[in-house]
């Protein structure tokens, strides 16, 4: 296990690229997370500069940063593609690398990864032009969800209740993605595990009136519940943050991320997602849990930054 070093210095950072925005569907939550981890850096003493990674975006890095925290969010910045390029050009970053940065993005490949280490995973079926709804919904039953494989904050994410809204279903997922899976719905609680270095923090359960956790319950809805200390007790929480710690190193991602996943009613944890650069927004989750871990916000963001400096 590599440590992390502890600094106090703002100068040992250097000059620090904030890298948000992006052309993903999730540009606007990726600026705001973006703003506030930028001031958040400022507040610090950190030499940060806010950089929004349009067209020009290697241009702007190449003005001499000595690090990258990257809070780009979906593709283009969540999936392998920025980490590739920033190690094409030396510059050291937070998050996970590319094989987990690409791995973490594709439900359907760490999907597979799981199961071949025995980790629980709801059902699920790649939509192809061969797949007939009748089949899906007798394999998967109903309710079942249907995800684009690589996108992020539940974009393209639909609950079908009825055969009938399976088409409508299908139109959006593809509209994000070509690769599309139908996954059965899983009966219970809804838990998210953040991830900061080797350590799980506290978990939170959601709790959303919605049909899920969508991108309006996450980012908009003032609805949502979000309960932190989770409700799980002590021995059963410390399992769920192990399995976390354990799915997300098996898509070899590392630095900070955050692990979703169901618990049905028996009891049994069901992996959904990992996400690799998680937002930083006030609805967010990863702060949330870092308060009652005892870290305020921009003690979180240099706690990601510092992770940069493990050799």
């Amino acid at each position: 296990m590599t440590s992390v070093q502890r600094v106090q210095d703002p100068k040992l950072f250097g000059r620090v690229g904030v890298l948000m925005g992006g052309r993903s569907a999730e540009r606007e939550i990726s600026l705001k997370s973006g703003r506030a981890v930028h001031a958040a850096l400022l507040q610090r003493g950190v030499d940060a500069h806010a950089v929004d990674a349009g067209e020009d975006v290697w241009q702007q890095l190449g003005q001499g940063f000595d690090r990258v925290f990257i809070i780009l969010h979906g593709r283009g910045g969540e999936d392998g593609v920025i980490q590739g390029a920033l190690e094409t050009l030396g510059l050291t970053y937070t998050g996970s690398g590319v094989l987990g940065s690409a791995l973490g993005m594709d439900k359907l490949r760490s999907k597979w990864v799981w199961q071949a280490l025995g980790l629980a995973v709801p059902e699920f079926v790649v939509i192809d032009d061969e797949s007939r709804p009748e089949e899906l919904i007798a394999r998967l039953g109903l309710p079942l969800m249907i995800k684009p494989s690589r996108e992020g904050s539940s974009l393209g994410v639909s609950k079908v209740t009825d055969a009938s809204q399976l088409p409508a279903a299908l139109v959006a997922a593809r509209e994000l993605d070509d690769c599309v899976i139908a996954e059965r719905f899983i009966q219970g609680g809804e838990y998210t595990c953040a991830v900061l270095g080797h350590e799980a923090l506290p978990m939170i359960r959601i709790e959303t009136p919605r049909a899920f956790y969508d991108y309006k319950a996450k980012y908009f809805a003032d609805d949502t519940r979000y309960i932190c200390p989770c409700g799980l007790d002590q021995a059963q929480e410390a399992e769920l943050q192990r399995l976390s710690l354990k799915a997300f190193a098996a898509l070899g991602c590392h630095g900070w991320g955050r692990v979703d996943f169901m618990v049905d009613d028996a009891g049994r944890p069901w992996l959904i997602e990992v996400n690799t650069v998680p937002g930083m927004t006030d609805h967010s989750l990863v702060p949330m849990a870092a308060r009652q871990a005892g870290l305020a916000f921009d003690e979180l963001v240099w706690r990601i930054l510092e992770e940069t400096l493990s050799p």
